[in-house]
């Protein structure tokens, strides 16, 4: 088999192109291969189809190609273009490469393998090429996979932020929850934040909405409640953020309660402070029995960490009635304990009551959002920050998306 034979297949060059030089550089560890059409070739108008004379080419335009046994490849061609009489001049497809691009769709596909399991300077290191062109190559598959994604309902929803750095520096995420993806991403966490979202769906898509979990965070709740029908009965707090206030709470009254222990000469809470963090079955093994000893000293900080331990009796609940009559009992607990952080997080509680209780009918948590979040830690912390915020949305999309990321091969 010939060179020239040899570059048509492994190119997968088609008629009427074919392959009509290749040159090999050996210092410059290169090898460039020209494919040239026949002439009097009829070629379709991108637009719409019609077959048409060339009218010109283009200049002759470079793309990179897989290596050739670690030779970068390279593969050059001037392209026609035809002048449609609906569409005017137009420049025809070619079956090696997308429109715009500088690389054939076998390395795009490459890339964006690669891209998924390394950071973009690693990716770019292994596939030789720039961090810029490693960067474009993900935000076009990103861009590639959002225009073949077509717009559904997401009927189990998360709702959650994200912050980008230090101060006030957030993103809004709307999470699938049964598809484990990251549906949309605003700026800020306004409620213009995720009015953006809802804006994009019919009423009666937005009907379709099943349940909508997120943590108790005013703008959100105001976005829900405007834009989803029935949302009352559709929104869940998520209990892990929940319990996240009560478990602060406790460690608010250990801190005031050690400093006045302290004063007194004692250390009995010194070092102790992520036991009072752990659940009664997360306890540590050879920590059961000094904890048990703590317990027993009569302390604020115990009295709160048992009310916090019976407030997670809750989700165990199947009927409403059993549910409201336990949190009745905890929140009159709560109230008479004489612990200011606790009773602030019980009134909060009181406040939010129908919507805390929503989750015995959804049984719907923020699990999978968290589970997202540290993934998308994880790509924050592989890139060292993002300056751009635009860059992390395009990050956050291409691991985290769910999307048709790859070109598609002739």
């Amino acid at each position: 088999m010939e060179v020239k034979e040899l570059y048509r297949q492994i190119l997968g060059i088609e008629k009427p192109w074919r392959v009509s030089q290749v040159e090999l550089d050996i210092r410059a560890e290169r090898i460039d291969v020209k494919v040239v059409h026949d002439e009097e070739v009829r070629w379709p108008c991108p637009e719409c189809g019609q077959l048409l004379s060339v009218y010109d080419h283009a200049p002759e335009r470079v793309w990179r190609h897989l290596d050739t046994c670690q030779f970068k490849t390279y593969l050059h061609a001037r392209i026609p273009r035809v002048k449609c009489p609906v569409h005017g001049v137009r420049q025809v497809k070619v079956s090696w490469a997308e429109a715009h691009s500088r690389f054939t769709v076998l390395f795009e596909r490459l890339a964006i393998a690669v891209l998924r399991e390394a950071n973009i300077e690693g990716a770019a290191r292994l596939l030789r090429v720039s961090w810029d062109e490693a960067w474009n190559l993900m935000e076009r598959a990103v861009r590639r996979g959002q225009k073949r994604k077509s717009r559904r309902v997401v009927k189990k929803m998360g709702v959650d932020e994200k912050s980008l750095g230090k101060g006030h520096n957030y993103l809004t995420l709307v999470y699938d929850l049964e598809e484990a993806t990251v549906e949309y991403i605003a700026d800020d966490r306004r409620k213009e934040s995720l009015d953006g979202y809802f804006s994009l769906l019919s009423l009666a898509q937005r009907k379709e909405i099943e349940a909508i979990v997120t943590d108790i965070w005013d703008p959100y709740l105001a976005s829900i409640r405007e834009h989803v029908p029935g949302a009352e009965d559709k929104l869940v707090f998520d209990r892990y953020h929940l319990m996240r206030h009560l478990v602060e709470a406790v460690d608010r009254v250990r801190k005031q309660e050690h400093r006045e222990l302290k004063k007194e000469g004692l250390e009995v809470l010194a070092g102790t402070k992520y036991l009072w963090l752990y659940s009664q079955e997360n306890l540590p093994p050879e920590k059961r029995s000094f904890f048990t000893w703590l317990k027993k000293k009569r302390l604020k900080t115990a009295r709160a960490w048992a009310i916090k331990e019976s407030f997670r009796e809750l989700w165990d609940y199947r009927s409403l009635a059993w549910a409201i009559k336990h949190f009745e009992s905890w929140y009159a607990w709560a109230i008479r304990s004489r612990l200011n952080p606790i009773k602030q997080v019980a009134r909060m509680f009181r406040k939010y009551l129908r919507n805390i209780l929503t989750y015995l009918k959804h049984r719907i948590t923020n699990a999978v959002s968290e589970g997202l979040n540290s993934t998308i830690q994880t790509i924050k912390k592989m890139a060292c920050g993002f300056r751009n915020r635009e860059h992390f949305k395009i990050a956050i999309y291409f691991h985290c998306g769910g999307l048709d990321l790859y070109p598609v091969t002739h």
